[in-house]
């Protein structure tokens, strides 16, 4: 792909954020998410680029714009002043406009605008299931396992960060399938930060330096996961998972999208295996590693 593409995919971000931020606290979750959509598709048909969303707002039937499968970029657009490339890059694209709907309605932290784009076949198609995770940062990576107990990950992780184990701050979703989770957590003496909305945006910050988070652990979704193995690998971070299949139907749907293993455990370099990748995310409110949109008062007219 064209480096240039970082720029062009940071503004289809970057409006995003600016659409959905005009939301925040209105406690209106869907039009929060409709606005952010509705932004980056305009923005999307403005990049040069053949463009196709492999991860999105769902299936074509649940969403009439950034489904699964829609093609987007300069060669789908009309309306298109100026001379157009012979050729555009053939791009895979994973979107998330608003992580953290909740988060926006509610005006809480954490709540991001997110795109990753690779190669054609660099994102995992993935299927819109639970996925188990752990998200470590680039000394950790080598070091733990999703198989492992708790207290063994841990403490290799504290280890490799020269810390304690009970200076280590892990996340973790507040739901009640991570009960058990928690009690291993807290018995090996870490601490957790809870939430309730936004893993994505606690995985990134799991393998930045001096975010205060160390690790991210439970379970969450797949589409989310992908999205994950694109930031670390642009961060050196890393992502160990593997998809929760409980029902016949939930094998049927890897099936359909090229899933034939469905207990392998996938890395970042899995979930994102493309040559090159990049991602690309902006705050809507405040959070861990980014700012929210400040808005100031339009500057009055002078005095004629």
């Amino acid at each position: 792909m064209d480096s240039d593409l970082s720029l062009e995919f940071l503004r289809v971000v970057e409006r995003a954020a600016i659409a959905c931020a005009h939301t925040m606290g209105q406690g209106d979750r869907h039009k929060s998410d409709q606005v952010a959509v509705e932004a980056m598709r305009e923005v999307m048909d403005t990049v040069p680029i053949d463009g196709t969303i492999v991860i999105g707002e769902g299936e074509r039937d649940e969403a009439p714009m950034l489904y699964i499968g829609e093609k987007v970029g300069m060669v789908n657009a009309k309306n298109i002043d100026g001379p157009r490339p012979a050729r555009y890059d053939e791009v895979d694209i994973a979107v998330d406009p608003l992580e953290g709907t909740n988060l926006c309605a509610t005006g809480a932290a954490n709540a991001i605008a997110v795109l990753a784009a690779s190669n054609r076949g660099g994102l995992l198609h993935a299927p819109d299931l639970y996925m188990e995770k752990l998200v470590v940062g680039p000394s950790s990576k080598d070091h733990v396992s999703l198989d492992a107990p708790v207290h063994e990950n841990l403490k290799a992780i504290a280890r490799c960060l020269g810390r304690k184990v009970e200076d280590l701050v892990v996340v973790v979703l507040d739901r009640e399938r991570h009960e058990k989770l928690i009690d291993d957590i807290r018995s090996s003496g870490a601490r957790i930060r809870l939430i309730g909305d936004g893993d994505l945006s606690a995985g990134i910050a799991a393998a930045v330096v001096h975010s205060g988070v160390h690790a991210v652990m439970g379970t969450g979704g797949a589409p989310e996961g992908v999205l994950t193995a694109a930031a670390m690998r642009c961060l050196n971070g890393e992502i160990f998972a593997r998809l929760v299949v409980k029902k016949p139907e939930d094998e049927e749907r890897c099936r359909a999208m090229g899933i034939t293993d469905v207990k392998k455990v996938y890395r970042s370099a899995d979930l994102a295996p493309g040559k090159d990748i990049i991602f690309a995310a902006t705050g809507v409110t405040d959070g861990t590693l980014m700012k929210a949109f400040a808005f100031s008062a339009t500057a009055p007219e002078p005095a004629r």
